[in-house]
């Protein structure tokens, strides 16, 4: 999340040159398109949750914990939190192959893998297999992570959000030193987005069970073509 927003230095406070986060300098139809992304993981995150026993499908920190409290307990808990662990590496190995192969429409490929692997999670729920379906979640919001990359590397964590807190924090602070008063607006409203994706995906679980995934697939599908759409421009990120 630390990108160099193009045309604007850095602040200088003392010794230290504080430099602006690009999700605050991206082109505001990317920008959306993030926001949006995160309420996506957050809504397959809630709704993963709740079908997965408490375990996670975006969060790999907290799986990392659970795996770790596993195998301290000598649990299952350990290789379902594994399971769940892989299967996002494998979704970050399949995106990584993708967004090479398909170098210009890198975003419109990678949400497309995004989606195909939601709708395929919730076909497994549908014919009987519901106990995979977590594993095929994981390895989309693995996936996902691979949409924003400059210079070959993740450029914004789309599925996490401990980075967009502290960068958060540190605006704030900056900001009552004298910089820049609203750059923690955009780390804030991406958490946000998050978390109000959590919240519709736990109520969807309610009402549909792990159906509602196919309103994720979908979604997915129509981020996929706006970013086809956006990435028209030319612009890197």
């Amino acid at each position: 999340m630390d990108w160099k927003r193009p045309a604007r230095p850095g602040i200088r406070f003392g010794q230290q040159e504080y430099v602006v986060s690009m999700i605050g300098g991206l082109e505001r139809r990317r920008k959306w398109l993030a926001f949006c992304l995160t309420g996506l993981a957050g809504y397959v995150d809630g709704l993963g949750f709740l079908a997965a026993g408490g375990m996670f499908v975006s969060f790999m920190s907290g799986n990392s914990t659970r795996l770790a409290i596993g195998v301290a307990e000598r649990s299952v808990t350990a290789l379902i939190a594994l399971g769940l662990i892989g299967a996002f590496l494998t979704g970050v190995i399949a995106a990584t192959l993708v967004a090479a192969l398909v170098h210009k429409r890198r975003k419109s490929a990678v949400l497309g893998l995004v989606s195909l692997l939601l709708a395929s999670s919730a076909t497994l729920a549908h014919v009987g297999a519901g106990a995979f379906a977590p594993l095929l979640m994981a390895a989309a919001m693995g996936a996902e992570n691979l949409v924003f990359q400059r210079d070959g590397e993740v450029s914004i964590g789309l599925t996490y959000m401990t980075g967009a807190v502290v960068k958060a924090g540190q605006r704030i602070g900056m900001a009552l030193l004298g910089g820049p008063r609203w750059d923690w607006l955009p780390h804030l409203l991406l958490w946000s987005s998050l978390v109000t994706g959590a919240i519709i995906g736990a109520l969807s679980f309610h009402r549909l069970g792990v159906d509602g995934l196919w309103f994720a697939a979908l979604a997915a599908l129509l981020l996929a073509v706006w970013a086809g759409l956006i990435d028209r421009t030319g612009e890197p990120a």
